[in-house]
């Protein structure tokens, strides 16, 4: 394989081509920084936050692909991907993840202590969740519990400590992701029952769209409830109705349970977490 051919399939496993899973990972740790700050935030942590974000998508991905290097060749979807396709070894993938994981660690020695403490356990969160999909019936709550630890870090960095609103928002997160990756998992449903996997898609069966609908109503509420802990002003409804919006536009999409409209559904979620980033904006700044 030649180096250009090398790199790509490098910027294949870590989805440098599919930027919306670093964008879902990306708007929770934004809501807390702003919240955090009262809406200004530190520049140098700003930046901290968001290279550290993608690094760690980057590192997950990379790890992801080699937990399912043996699946991914029996779903059409992931049969390409570098891994499984043979064009990256199971032992380069891990080494791309470890390696980005330790950049991320760096960037952030900055910091002070509690939040290195957190990304300890964001990092082991992070590795695990790969493997859930194997025995756990609803591996969408470690991917949300995962995608979340931005959260509690963030307030972390700028308060040193977690007030109750963190955990709020970083409850409400977790069903936010139950819903998204529950959407995203309806693509692969009949793939990964044949396959034995567990995923939120399959344990709730056909009550699939209605626990979309319940757990897009918990981030909902948890950021009303946020808001209101936070003093925000009542411009922060305008992103909030937005964002309802689109999960209303979700649901209708996914009730076809056709694979092309749930994927749309699952990828339309960054402009959910974008509206609902733009609320807290509004909110924070507007009175």
């Amino acid at each position: 394989m030649s180096l250009n051919d090398r790199l790509k399939a490098y910027a294949y496993l870590i989805r440098l081509d599919k930027p919306i899973g670093t964008l879902l990972l990306l708007w929770p740790t934004l809501w807390a920084l702003w919240l955090a700050s009262s809406g200004i935030p530190d520049l140098h942590i700003l930046f901290i936050f968001i290279v550290g974000t993608f690094l760690m998508r980057s590192a997950g991905c990379a790890i992801n692909d080699y937990a399912d290097r043996d699946f991914d060749l029996h779903v059409q979807r992931t049969q390409g991907r570098p891994v499984t396709s043979g064009k990256i070894s199971g032992k380069e993938a891990v080494a791309i993840a470890a390696g980005l994981a330790l950049i991320a660690f760096l960037l952030i020695q900055p910091l002070n202590t509690f939040t290195k403490q957190l990304s300890v356990l964001a990092l082991l969160v992070a590795f695990v969740y790969p493997f859930t999909k194997r025995f756990f019936a609803m591996p969408q709550a470690v991917l949300g519990i995962a995608f979340g630890f931005g959260i509690p870090m963030a307030y972390a960095a700028i308060l040193d400590f977690i007030p109750l609103e963190a955990w709020i928002l970083f409850v409400g997160n977790i069903f936010w992701a139950i819903a998204y990756d529950t959407e995203y998992a309806m693509v692969d449903r009949d793939d990964d029952l044949r396959l034995g996997l567990r995923t939120s898609a399959i344990t709730f069966g056909k009550y699939d769209v209605p626990a979309i609908g319940v757990s897009y109503a918990i981030l909902f509420l948890s950021q009303l409830w946020v808001a209101q802990l936070a003093d925000l002003s009542n411009y922060f409804l305008a992103g909030w109705f937005m964002a309802l919006g689109c999960a209303i536009y979700h649901i209708k999409l996914v009730s076809s349970r056709s694979r092309d409209e749930c994927f749309l559904a699952f990828r339309h979620n960054n402009w959910l977490g974008g509206f609902l980033f733009l609320g807290i904006v509004l909110g924070l700044s507007i009175y």
